[in-house]
């Protein structure tokens, strides 16, 4: 197992906002983590990535805890992850924005610049690569966000909502990079509000309420799971997409 979360709680103050939830990742998986606002997956993702340490549980990454590593150690062990708000170097050019991820793995520069072209091309930004970041709108952005982190060499990405905000063509696009990404080679766990974006990608699906996991499953299943319903999609939603069909 490439990852597992065992029994993670994680508490602010009186407030419990994750209560026993786990979670096995195996390599080449694609995982859909779903929820209403406030209903802890954004918690839990962040345990899993070392920017919060759990109350209770453990996070073991091929087999060793990593439950109280730091996010960088996370990053040296081979987890990756993209932020919701992408931050970038304005005034570095797009090729510079992805030479600081690959920094973490070549000290020199020209190797750190081969890695980041690399990653450019897969990403489709090698054409703008000498441009300003500051010169990208939203889509390129989340664009930018993902190339940083893939040049940290990641067996594990995470990415927290990384198509949010986009147009429906837009959408598509990154549907198509993050299947790139897949066939890659990397594992990768999504935490996504378009449901298209989970439906098309994910091979298994995690559903959270009030800190809890209410369901676990394929799409179908999930979609079609009675608490999700009533938690989360709405019926409008599940009959959309064949309920009781």
């Amino acid at each position: 197992m490439l990852l597992r979360a065992e029994d993670v709680q994680m508490d602010f103050g009186g407030f419990r906002a994750l209560s026993g939830a786990s979670l096995d990742i195996a390599q080449g998986e694609i995982i859909g983590l779903i929820g209403p606002n406030g209903a802890g997956k954004s918690t839990f993702f962040n345990c899993l990535v070392g920017d919060l340490t759990p109350s209770g549980g453990r996070v073991l990454l091929n087999e060793h805890d990593v439950t109280r590593a730091t996010p960088e150690a996370h990053a040296r062990l081979g987890i990756g992850r993209s932020f919701q708000v992408p931050a970038t170097f304005e005034d570095l050019t797009i090729l510079e924005n992805v030479m600081v991820g690959a920094f973490l793995r070549h000290a020199r520069v020209r190797e750190a610049r081969a890695q980041a072209q690399r990653v450019l091309e897969l990403t489709g930004l090698d054409a703008l690569a000498d441009h300003k970041a500051k010169s990208l709108g939203t889509p390129g952005r989340k664009r930018l966000e993902i190339a940083r982190v893939l040049a940290t060499e990641p067996k594990l990405m995470l990415l927290d909502e990384a198509l949010a905000g986009l147009t429906p063509v837009e959408v598509q696009q990154a549907i198509e990079l993050v299947r790139r990404i897949h066939r890659s080679g990397i594992t990768l766990v999504i935490v996504e509000h378009v449901m298209e974006v989970i439906l098309t990608l994910a091979e298994r699906v995690v559903v959270f309420n009030q800190g809890k996991v209410i369901a676990r499953g394929t799409p179908a299943e999930v979609v079609n799971d009675e608490a999700v319903i009533d938690a989360y999609l709405g019926h409008s939603h599940a009959r959309r997409h064949g309920k009781h069909a």
